[in-house]
């Protein structure tokens, strides 16, 4: 019998050590390495001139002519419009998805919904619940109004006993929540550790591959946002999945952090109610709706998630700081991004921040990471410190220099295109970006202001131009600034 060995394996990253380390030198982790029993390692090489346990069978092999595309009634539609957005256009079939999130968020109650509108359209789901019970999963679903003989509950979290139900039923949709409580009884770690997870990832995705099942998995995820378990875990599957948002407000957000079958910069949102997750078709009105006129220290920015364009809102408030070093927070957006902007408003605009602490936030919840925000939180900054009112009907992006330039951003057209729809008159963005404006929109009856200057929005805003500081040397060299 071959004798087993104990090693610790670092939960975070899954690399092994022979003793135990406090912090993982590979990934930096504190408390992560866990003592797990190996058997002998398994290979599937064969060295030349040896035979394997079973013959090989003949490989399809196709040209680059002959192979099928996607567009050829390779996806399935989900039934929920948001959710096809992200992935793509749509479930195709055999892929291997991964769906994470914080706990409470919804995840359970988008994947059932997405189960029940696949079944309504024709399509067989297997929905495995390693965590409920079937009653608990059915009671779910009659919360959320989901009755259909297509849509099979199974509580089950044996790998062996899930992989035997889907060759048997040979479900259009696998679904198992979650991975982490899946174990197989191969490997003698517990459930939920780098073995276990790495082991019953691979199976099914073996599943998937070779009996054309689109299996969907549901993970949980660490304290710090990242998906739990191997890192492994995210290069096996096709697409993996982000659902964010907050648990004390009604609106969820589904990014795809990585999607083979499409692009993985797409925006689905989602309202939360009382019967499950509804789709927001109109996010930028979404976002807006509690926004008041003429308010200090608020701007509106035209972002671009994907191919979709959001108006958001970004709120910005300077006080003055008791505190040695003020204050920087922000909230949806980069705090360097926000330190940045500082410096570049005191060397431009003579402003003075050293005393002051800084707030920044999206409205919304939001996460924004494109430097075309840069120009609506110079905005929202120069409001609060300078009192001026912005109108209600007024919009900006563009990205700002170290230097004070404002420069031009990618996808103006749509970015405008969704300004105007929802009635805002008047734009400022680059002067970069002013042939491709003024020759789309001649007659759309928008006011624009073209920005070349950090320095030249105060004026166009409708503020006093202040003066420049004056410097005055001192006797002792030393300089005097008033």
């Amino acid at each position: 019998m071959a004798k087993i060995k104990t090693s610790f394996v670092c939960q975070s990253c899954g690399a092994k050590r022979a003793k135990w380390e406090g912090r993982c030198s590979d990934c930096g982790e504190w408390n992560t390495y866990v003592e797990e029993k190996t058997g002998p390692e398994r290979t599937a090489w064969v060295k030349r001139g040896e035979s394997s346990a079973r013959p090989l069978g003949n490989m399809d092999v196709f040209n680059l002519i002959d192979t099928p595309s996607l567009d050829s009634g390779q996806r399935l539609s989900s039934g929920i419009g948001e959710v096809d957005r992200v992935l793509g256009g749509g479930l195709v079939k055999g892929s291997y998805i991964l769906l994470g999130g914080d706990p409470g968020i919804g995840k359970s109650t988008l994947i059932m919904q997405v189960a029940g509108a696949v079944a309504r359209r024709g399509g067989s789901v297997l929905y495995i619940s390693a965590e409920e019970s079937v009653q608990q999963t059915a009671l779910r679903a009659r919360r959320l109004g989901l009755k259909n003989e297509r849509v099979d509950l199974a509580s089950e979290s044996s790998l062996d006993a899930i992989l035997d139900t889907a060759l048997d039923r040979n479900p259009e949709i696998l679904i198992v929540d979650s991975i982490q409580t899946v174990f197989t009884s191969e490997v003698e770690s517990a459930p939920g550790s780098v073995s276990q997870v790495r082991e019953c990832a691979a199976r099914l995705m073996t599943l998937a591959k070779t009996k054309n099942i689109t299996v969907i998995l549901i993970g949980h995820v660490t304290k710090d946002g990242n998906l739990a378990g191997p890192r492994v875990l995210e290069h096996m599957v096709d697409t993996v999945l982000a659902f964010e948002g907050d648990q004390h407000q009604q609106f969820r957000l589904l990014r795809a952090l990585k999607n083979r079958f499409g692009a993985t910069n797409e925006l689905g949102v989602f309202q939360m109610s009382g019967d499950g997750l509804n789709e927001v078709t109109n996010p930028s009105e979404f976002f807006l709706e509690e926004r008041r006129e003429n308010r200090y220290g608020s701007s509106v920015f035209a972002a671009m998630e994907g191919s979709r364009p959001v108006l958001c809102e970004i709120q910005a408030l300077t006080t003055a700081s008791p505190l040695p070093s003020p204050r920087r927070n922000s909230l949806g957006i980069d705090v360097n991004r926000v330190h940045m902007l500082a410096a570049v408003l005191e060397k431009h605009m003579s402003l003075s921040f050293s005393n002051r602490d800084i707030y920044a936030n999206v409205v919304g919840g939001l996460r924004l990471s494109e430097p075309a925000v840069d120009l609506a939180l110079v905005a929202a900054l120069l409001s609060s410190e300078r009192q001026i009112p912005l109108p209600a009907s007024s919009c900006f992006f563009g990205e700002v220099g170290l230097t004070g330039e404002v420069r031009g951003a990618s996808l103006a057209i749509e970015r405008v295109k969704e300004a105007i729809k929802l009635g805002f008159k008047h734009i400022y963005l680059p002067l970069s970006n002013e042939k491709y404006a003024k020759s789309e929109f001649r007659d759309a009856g928008v006011e624009f202001h073209f920005v070349r200057e950090v320095s030249d929005l105060e004026n166009r805003l409708g503020g006093e131009p202040r003066m420049k500081k004056a410097t005055v040397k001192r006797d002792n060299g030393s300089e005097l600034d008033f």
